[in-house]
């Protein structure tokens, strides 16, 4: 009787223990729990370092989402722009929440030819189908491919050799001396410099920005003598000026061509030989000096004078008659007195030797450029040729460099290249001619035919009208101030106080 429900006992608990023990080692059901996943730091580092080994496909098994040509867009990146390695530093994971990562790195590229790159950048991930996975973008590759943007590798060109100013500066444009400096782009090499390449960023707006260079090599640039700042004055004197016209400044100091703004076309700046009119009793008045005269020597200024046998010569009208100095006959630019001195006191050829210490009759060193004076035949061709007519003619360049040496007392060969200084391409004036010729040219612009303009404070020059072929006449003014010479011309201009000297006065106001 006892034994039975002992037996039932015992047969009940073993039926407990029996289904715990079967509740404990029985299968899991399948999808009753979620499989354990690597963490989102083991994916991005593993993702960086499949991408520093060129080991694209893992990096595709690594992301989620990613583009068909994924791959592709990779190998044509590194195509595209020569990279040649590429280092990956990770830095610091970022959880935000359960579901989504960020970790950002810095690499460094190396660009064929350029170098370095070195960028910053951020992987995002994503847990996704239980798994931590990178969720890639452009902006992956580099920040600057965001929102459309791209990249892109130019090739900058190298440059050609070119004439450039005394301080290596290029030439501001419309300057009036293309023509001179296309001869001295002649001597220069043809072929550029070796070029360079930029690795650009190019926004969706179409703006670049510059990520990485490699300059062309300089180019081998010829500097001249010329001044940007006279040369900009002289061309920008010219404007509006209606007749041709040019206008050379030389350092009078050095002969050293500083500017020259040449619209009569032809380089006739340099080349074309054209009468000097009244410009050229600076020459006149230096041959009167040097046989005796003085500043202040008393000379007859009539309305008229004819040479023993010759012509009558005349004055411009308005000049003063009567006797002046000769400071002021040359100031007043008074034909008859230069001429009635010249045919007594210079009957040997002393005018064309005056000339001659001013660089006439000598080959100038730039091409082809002189001014001749020819011996006289008889007493008018010496009377005409006082006056700057007759055999005389000259370039806007001669007489600049005429002014220069009054200036420096001393003429030399004009240059437009720097070159070792040539002691015997120097002339120097008798220093009691030079200085009477400072007297004489301040005169003119203070009391005398240039006075009608006003011109910056220092300035000395010479007015000049020269009668034309057909008829016409030619203006001219000369002068210098401050070491800068320089001469004005302008073709069938009429009178050099009217037409050249308002170009002058802008000139000298501009520098």
């Amino acid at each position: 009787m006892r034994s039975r429900p002992l037996l039932a006992l015992i047969i009940i608990v073993l039926g407990i223990v029996g289904g715990s023990v079967y509740a404990l080692t029985r299968p899991a059901q399948s999808g009753s729990r979620q499989p354990e996943a690597p963490g989102a730091e083991d994916t991005a580092r593993a993702y960086l370092t499949a991408w520093e080994g060129s080991d694209l496909a893992t990096m595709d098994r690594l992301a989620g989402g990613t583009p068909a040509d994924f791959i592709e867009r990779h190998v044509s990146f590194s195509e595209e722009l020569d990279i040649e390695s590429l280092s990956l530093t990770p830095g610091t994971i970022r959880l935000q929440g359960a579901q989504a990562a960020e970790m950002s790195f810095k690499g460094v590229r190396q660009v064929k030819g350029l170098g370095t790159w070195p960028f910053s950048s951020t992987l995002k991930l994503a847990v996704r189908d239980g798994r931590w996975r990178v969720v890639w973008s452009p902006e992956t590759l580099h920040p600057a491919l965001k929102d459309g943007g791209r990249l892109q590798l130019t090739e900058t060109p190298g440059e050609k050799a070119e004439p450039v100013t005394r301080t290596g500066e290029r030439f501001p444009r419309d300057n009036g001396a293309e023509d001179y400096l296309a001869e001295l782009r002649a001597d220069l090499p043809e072929e550029p410099s070796q070029g360079g390449y930029a690795l650009e960023a190019v926004a969706s707006d179409g703006r670049t920005r510059r990520l990485l260079g490699d300059d062309p090599q300089p180019a081998e640039h010829v500097r001249t003598t010329f001044s940007r700042p006279v040369q900009a004055a002289a061309a920008r004197a010219l404007d509006g000026v209606e007749r041709p016209a040019a206008i050379v400044a030389v350092r009078s100091s050095t002969g050293e061509i500083l500017a020259i703004a040449d619209r009569l076309g032809g380089r006739h700046a340099f080349l074309g030989r054209y009468p000097a009119g009244s410009t050229f009793k600076v020459v006149t008045a230096a041959a009167l000096l040097s046989a005796g005269l003085a500043p202040q020597s008393q000379v007859s200024c009539p309305e008229s004078y004819s040479p023993p046998g010759g012509r009558p010569f005349r004055n411009a009208s308005g000049t003063p008659s009567g006797s002046l100095t000769l400071t002021d006959a040359f100031a007043v630019s008074c034909n008859t007195a230069f001429i009635e001195q010249t045919v007594r006191a210079l009957p040997g050829g002393g005018l064309v030797k005056a000339a001659e210490l001013f660089g006439f009759n000598k080959p100038l060193k730039v091409p082809a450029a002189s001014c001749v004076i020819e011996p006289h035949g008889d007493d008018n061709e010496l009377a005409s040729d006082a006056i700057g007519h007759n055999s005389v003619l000259a370039s806007p360049l001669c007489m600049a460099l005429a002014a220069a040496a009054v200036e420096s007392g001393t003429w030399r060969q004009p240059a437009m290249t720097k070159r070792p200084k040539e002691r015997e391409d120097e002339v120097p004036l008798p220093p009691a001619v030079a200085e009477g010729l400072r007297t004489m040219m301040r005169a003119a612009v203070a009391t005398g035919t240039a006075s009608a303009v006003p011109l910056p404070e220092g300035t000395a020059g010479k007015t000049g009208t020269a009668t034309a072929t057909g008829g016409g006449e030619h203006a001219w003014f000369i002068g210098y101030r401050d070491d800068v010479a320089f001469a004005v011309l302008v073709e069938d201009g009429g009178s050099g106080a009217r037409s050249a000297l308002p170009i002058a006065a802008r000139f000298l106001r501009a520098l």
